[in-house]
């Protein structure tokens, strides 16, 4: 098929190019082959358990895609998917995944526009396809292609993300035809550098300093400690569109259930960091202060517990604090032999969630604890 990347290297985002729209390749040919196997994938994920069947989130997401990809929103195709981690990616039929771990990430429509006008560099500049050419073998092409389709359900994401990774080179050029396409769109580009501080600032908490070495996230990106800057360079002033509100009153209906998946990821401590960035800038955000105090009394470590009734005793003071946060509190004060507490806990969370799965559990619990 030839090359497949467009000619320029160097050139600033205002100097890009975004090609004409691409047509179908035609079947019989290796690249239209590819094509018709990454549509069967497209099929498998959006019957599949994972994709978030929320219209009005779907549309907003598209939209903002659409407001990035302009004459190419024909062609794409936004699936929202409910998998904890922040990632995004793009097939070369057009199939695009956005998953819930970075709806939760983003702080605002400009941070999200960011994420997945990267993602389209990656497709306009078609740096998927020249990957797909160089896999050798039907077996890791099958991996590929399961990579791009139901990777929510595969446990082992680390090992595709490590075999299928685009090379700096390619990053970098999608960094730069991302701000492009973001600030042609309107939206404020240095929000493209906050996202990536905000992953690092995650990720440091175990990798250290060097986590652009250690972390598989970043092991083919540009030097973490030049990105910002290089991404800041090509932003130029901040000004543009954030989109705040629209964002977060957007993603309001799922944001509790994605900071429970968040918890369950069993990564505490990046999950901690997480949930203590989103507290800076909203103290008595209640669904966080659940996740957080739920984080604590999972994980368990010296000084754990009590963290934990701290957050959880500040989230149950708050008019709109989860039921949940009723239950992990009850939890707790069983797990500090206070009966009384525990029980009043409990039943509090039984008013609010009656027909909770585990309410069973719990009514033995107050059983239990009934002198």
């Amino acid at each position: 098929m030839g090359t497949l990347l467009p000619a320029f290297s160097q050139t600033t985002p205002d100097a890009l190019q975004v090609p004409a729209r691409f047509s179908r390749p035609a079947i019989e040919s290796d690249e239209g082959g590819l094509w018709a196997l990454m549509d069967r994938e497209e099929t498998k994920l959006r019957r599949g358990s994972f994709v978030i069947r929320d219209d009005a989130l779907n549309a907003y997401v598209r939209d903002v895609v659409c407001n990035l990809a302009g004459e190419h929103c024909p062609d794409v195709r936004v699936h929202v998917v409910r998998t904890p981690l922040f990632n995004a990616s793009m097939a070369p039929n057009g199939m695009m995944q956005v998953w819930s771990g970075l709806l939760l990430r983003a702080e605002n429509e400009a941070q999200l526009a960011a994420v997945l006008g990267h993602e389209l560099g990656h497709y306009l500049e078609r740096h998927t396809l020249q990957m797909m050419q160089d896999i050798k073998g039907k077996a890791a092409l099958g991996m590929f292609f399961a990579a791009f389709g139901l990777v929510g359900a595969i446990a082992s994401i680390g090992v595709y993300a490590s075999a299928f990774a685009f090379s700096r080179e390619q990053e970098e050029r999608a960094d730069r035809f991302g701000m492009h396409l973001l600030k042609r769109a309107g939206y404020d580009g240095t929000q493209a550098a906050q996202v990536w501080d905000n992953l690092l600032g995650e990720l440091k908490v175990r990798g250290g300093e060097d986590v652009g070495k250690r972390s598989i996230l970043f092991g083919t990106h540009p030097p973490v400690a030049n990105r910002r800057d290089a991404l800041l360079r090509l932003a130029g002033e901040p000004g543009g569109r954030l989109g705040t509100q629209e964002y977060q009153k957007m993603i309001a209906p799922h944001r509790l259930e994605w900071l429970r998946d968040e918890v369950r990821r069993g990564q505490y401590e990046e999950s901690l960091a997480l949930f203590g960035r989103m507290l800076k800038a909203r103290a008595d955000d209640a669904e966080v202060l659940f996740a957080r105090g739920e984080a604590y009394r999972l994980r368990d470590a010296d000084g754990d517990v009590q963290a934990a009734l701290d957050d959880l005793m500040r989230a149950t003071a708050l008019e709109a604090a989860p039921a949940d946060s009723y239950r992990a509190l009850g939890y707790l004060h069983r797990k500090r032999a206070d009966a009384a507490a525990a029980s009043e806990a409990f039943e509090k969370y039984l008013t609010l969630a009656p027909d909770s799965p585990d309410a069973g559990i719990i009514k033995t619990y107050l059983t239990q604890a009934k002198p």
